[in-house]
């Protein structure tokens, strides 16, 4: 019994030896043969060894060209509000620059207006009144008068304002005087006293009040008809 348990066992043995070499072998060959195909890959194409050692998923391999999609539509309804506010602008611009031109115009034709309308003639500008031929058509102390202003340089046409002038103060009256103020004398000067710088006989003479008179009116008014167009709106001069 004991040699045939010995046998038995020798031939077990055998078989697991011989069982676990050719196992053994079968690794080291398999192993031998995935070295030989890995080499054989990497020198005929390393892209292709690379890509097999990594490979690249399928979205990744092709990159999308957009991630979000354009909506045409919007895109297009999108220029179209701004043409729209673009020409609403312009036009809003074009609307302006008329109304201010216009009414650049108007106030143009109303300065003009108020120009025409208030412009008054120059202060020293004789009015339209007859000139006299000559001083003889005047008497008295108006002819005295009428001789002195041609002496003084003024024409005849400044006579029939110092006319009204004097007419106006004193009626060309040599005594008349004013009691409120103190003026006297044809140009009614305030007070009468100031007359003696042309001649002491201020009080008696006219030729003197009326030489006094026009230095007066020409520092003042430069003119008899700038005198009389100041009397006219103020009252005295």
């Amino acid at each position: 019994m004991d040699d045939f348990v010995i046998r038995l066992w020798n031939r077990v043995g055998k078989v697991r030896a011989i069982s676990a070499v050719a196992i053994l072998a079968a690794l080291l060959g398999g192993l031998v043969i995935a070295n030989r195909l890995t080499q054989h890959d990497a020198s005929a194409s390393p892209a292709k060894a690379a890509g097999a050692a990594f490979p690249l998923s399928s979205s990744s391999a092709t990159p999308s060209a957009s991630h979000d999609p354009v909506n045409i539509d919007e895109a297009d309804a999108l220029a179209k509000a701004k043409d729209a506010a673009s020409d609403a602008s312009a036009e809003a611009k074009a609307a302006d620059d008329e109304a201010r031109k216009k009414a650049e115009e108007a106030a143009s034709r109303s300065n003009q207006r108020t120009t025409t309308t208030t412009s008054a003639p120059p202060t020293n500008s004789p009015p339209k009144y007859p000139v006299p031929s000559s001083c003889n058509v005047y008497s008295g102390n108006k002819k005295v008068g009428c001789a002195v202003l041609v002496a003084y340089g003024f024409g005849l046409d400044q006579m029939p304002c110092l006319e009204k002038l004097w007419d106006k103060e004193s009626h060309w009256n040599v005594s008349a005087s004013n009691k409120s103020s103190g003026a006297y004398g044809i140009p009614q000067a305030v007070p009468g006293s100031k007359m003696a710088t042309v001649g002491a006989d201020w009080k008696t003479n006219p030729e003197t009040q009326i030489r006094w008179g026009l230095n007066y009116i020409k520092s003042r008014y430069k003119t008899p008809c700038g005198a009389w167009s100041h009397s006219q709106s103020s009252g005295w001069y």
